[in-house]
């Protein structure tokens, strides 16, 4: 069985999730497949030294990142360390990050990828507070600010925390097969793989709340209606505006345009049934406000680049 070379970059103020998650993953998976070094981990700081954590927890360094020879994943953290890397640390980054065969990022460790230009003209994402700061500081890189991981070419960027953790599986899918991935997620009762392009957040999270209490009440009545009547007119006449208004004041209080929230209402009432229940895709469609099985399946692909089947099949919990 192929063994492959994990290297963790360590720095002081990393966030420890961002570490740890993946190096759980890549421990799971060699336990799954009977080989424990089927993933070789190795954890190195700059001069081989402690570093300390976000939270003030120690994490060792195995080796000095200047005697590390080349890997075949290579994954930077994130946290204030990466946001405001050591120059030596960058310089590091820019002379040894093409030469691994999977660059990975988790949260701000995308930052520390753009500052040593590792990033330029490749899409990618970082945690959704910092996107604008990755988007302005370096306008080479095109940044998605929605998926929680984006992978372009050998180069894979992702959000916050637990999205390290999806993409750590996806990358375990791609070396061992889909089955070895679920089977590592159920160890480590992470039931459901989320695909890359799903949003960082729920529909209502990704929206600001709005702040006139008619329509703060409305998003909400929304969320708990998909399969009404929620074109322009309708949700107007149910605010008492009238449609040019209502779509005005909707947009400058949450950020999105009505049929933007709606689309992502649906979208994720869709996926929760897909994934909880055993109804139809027929019967989901209807549901979620859809219509039919073709218009719910077009916003499927569009969004998610899988039709409901195969979002199903693959994401639905085996409990299920």
């Amino acid at each position: 069985m192929t063994q492959r070379s994990v290297l963790m970059v360590l720095f002081d103020h990393v966030q420890s999730l961002d570490v740890t998650g993946p190096a759980e993953v890549f421990a799971a998976a060699g336990r799954v497949v009977g080989d424990p070094g089927a993933y070789q981990v190795r954890f190195a700081s700059l001069d081989g030294a402690p570093v300390v954590s976000h939270s003030g927890l120690r994490l060792m360094a195995d080796h000095a990142l200047t005697d590390v020879e080349d890997t075949d994943i290579l994954l930077v953290p994130g946290g204030d360390g990466a946001a405001a890397a050591d120059p030596r640390l960058v310089a590091w980054m820019r002379s040894h990050g093409p030469r691994a065969r999977r660059l990975v990022s988790v949260c701000t460790g995308s930052l520390l990828l753009a500052e040593a230009g590792l990033l330029d003209g490749r899409r990618a994402t970082t945690h959704w507070a910092l996107c604008s700061k990755l988007a302005s500081g370096y306008p080479a890189v095109q940044v998605e600010a929605d998926p929680i991981f984006v992978r372009d070419g050998n180069i894979a960027t992702s959000a916050g925390v637990t999205a390290g953790i999806d993409l750590s599986l996806a990358l375990v899918e791609e070396d061992h097969g889909r089955d070895v991935a679920l089977a590592v997620a159920r160890l480590l009762v992470v039931f459901l793989r989320r695909p890359g392009n799903q949003a960082q957040f729920s529909a209502q999270l990704a929206a600001q709340t709005a702040r006139r209490e008619p329509l703060r009440e409305l998003q909400q009545w929304i969320t708990e209606h998909p399969d009404a009547d929620l074109s322009v007119e309708a949700l107007a006449q149910r605010a008492s505006l009238s449609p040019r208004h209502f779509a005005r004041a909707f947009h400058a209080e949450t950020g999105v345009t009505p049929g933007r929230y709606v689309e992502r209402v649906r979208l994720e009432y869709a996926r929760r049934l897909l994934e909880e229940t055993s109804d139809g895709v027929q019967e989901v469609s209807r549901a979620a406000g859809y219509g039919t099985p073709e218009a719910m399946r077009r916003a499927f692909v569009r969004v998610l680049g899988t039709a409901p089947a195969e979002y199903r099949r693959r994401f639905r919990p085996a409990s299920a």
